[in-house]
């Protein structure tokens, strides 16, 4: 019997891993405004290293984006939420806010870097977009007049909204504990106008409940 051989990661894959869980560090120790020669040291390489690999340092912090986005489809596709295309894209927001909310320093340095522009944005927009039309799948529960509306423009306002919602929380306006609530009612509140008459009223109960809080 034959067995299958795995190739082993390149180098360049391995050192590109030690540089992006380098920044990772520097994150998490509350230096979000390290330079490419504390992300080379504490790395271990050369300085040219990163500028080899990623050219900028916000190329470094849109790929540890990626890897969150990337981190949360992986999470959706094993948790496989059940229910309607309200239900997942609502487990998907809690999905979504718990992998942001498991490393909070990390992550608000990431986000608060993610405004400047870059050459590579290692398609964080496309990946976003990409979460948000899965957990819509089919669009079950959505009005049949407007389900094919809303699966062309909701992955799209899905994203822009949760991405707003994590500047805020960013900006230390939404706290962690709060994140959750307020990206799920921000997502309900996009679902509310595309889903079917008997789905309106756990929404509108969601968004109720974020008024009370």
């Amino acid at each position: 019997m034959s067995i299958a051989k795995t190739n082993p990661p390149s180098a360049a894959s391995t050192t590109r891993e030690r540089v992006l869980n380098a920044a990772e560090r520097l994150l998490g120790t509350g230096q979000p405004e390290f330079s490419m020669r504390e992300l080379a040291a504490e790395a271990g390489v050369s300085f040219a290293t990163p500028f080899n690999l990623f050219g900028a340092k916000v190329a470094i912090l849109h790929a540890l984006s990626a890897q969150r986005i990337e981190t949360m489809h992986a999470r959706f596709a094993s948790e496989a939420p059940p229910g309607d295309a309200a239900s997942r894209v609502l487990a998907a927001v809690g999905i979504a806010a718990n992998v942001m909310l498991e490393n909070p320093a990390s992550n608000r340095g990431v986000m608060a870097a993610l405004g400047a522009p870059s050459g590579d944005s290692a398609g964080v927009w496309a990946l976003s977009q990409a979460l948000w039309a899965e957990a819509l799948r089919g669009g079950e529960g959505l009005s049949p007049r407007t389900s094919a509306l809303a699966r062309d423009v909701l992955p799209g306002q899905l994203a822009l909204a949760f991405r707003g919602v994590l500047s805020f929380w960013t900006a230390g306006e939404i706290t962690n504990q709060s994140l959750s609530m307020r990206a799920r009612a921000t997502a309900a509140a996009l679902l509310l106008g595309f889903v079917e008459e008997h789905s309106r009223e756990r929404l509108e109960t969601l968004l109720g409940k974020l008024i009370d809080s």
